[in-house]
């Protein structure tokens, strides 16, 4: 990363990713173990492997797989039969690198393009297409599992956009649970263009549906609107 370009807010999303990945040694244990794996482990192989339940080998390679730092293979013995999960590593270094990289040029296109449409109009698609591909990440975290908890959703979801550059934690404050956001990706663009605060907007709803079920989430702050956080209501 280029030194002029590491400010405070992209230097705390990167160490918050790497911490929510790799704060528990159980968890950089469990990496390491399968990233030497040619064909990748399951579960139940990494339970046996390291003395642990199934369930909690399963949580641990499921934030792993969440933060793109390992991919799910899914296969399926028979027609009949529940599909079965390995986990292989993705090969990626760690490093305070971001999936998705800070482009501002790219927010500005997109920003600018969006607003060639009507405003209701521009909203609607950008946040379709934040919605798409919140399911699609969804899908990658943890194929054919029942759904979660609403907590456990919004604090998946709260890891997956940190390890996407958002710098987000989940909240929960008089029974009201909240994903708040201190880096926004889009930088300067969001606020020359909110209608890219719809994009954010849809990705949460996405994988929210995908992980929990069908929800509304209400975007009540935003950087873009001057505000120190955004923060989205669930």
């Amino acid at each position: 990363m280029d030194g002029q370009s590491l400010t405070p807010e992209v230097f705390s999303a990167a160490v918050e990713s790497i911490t929510a990945s790799f704060g528990d040694p159980t968890r950089r244990e469990i990496y390491l173990r399968v990233r030497e794996s040619d064909t990748g482990l399951t579960a139940a192989e990494v339970a046996i492997n390291m003395g642990l339940h199934n369930n909690v080998a399963r949580h641990h390679l499921d934030k792993l797989a969440a933060a793109g730092h390992v991919i799910v293979d899914i296969h399926r013995e028979s027609k009949a039969g529940r599909p079965s999960k390995r986990y292989r590593s993705a090969k990626s270094e760690i490093t305070f690198e971001f999936p998705a990289r800070h482009d501002d040029l790219m927010g500005t296109l997109l920003g600018r393009a969006l607003t060639l449409l009507p405003t209701n109009e521009a909203e609607r698609l950008a946040e379709e297409v934040g919605h798409e591909y919140g399911l699609h990440l969804a899908s990658e975290m943890a194929p054919g599992d029942a759904q979660r908890s609403l907590q456990s959703a919004v604090a998946t979801v709260a890891e997956t956009l940190t390890s996407h550059g958002f710098a987000a934690r989940s909240e929960s404050s008089n029974g009201q649970l909240r994903i708040v956001s201190e880096h926004c990706p889009f930088g300067q663009a969001a606020i020359d263009h909110p209608v890219l605060c719809a994009i954010d907007r849809g990705l949460v709803r996405g994988m929210l549906a995908g992980l929990h079920g069908d929800t509304a989430p209400q975007l009540a702050e935003s950087l873009a609107m001057g505000h120190s956080a955004c923060t989205t209501l669930v």
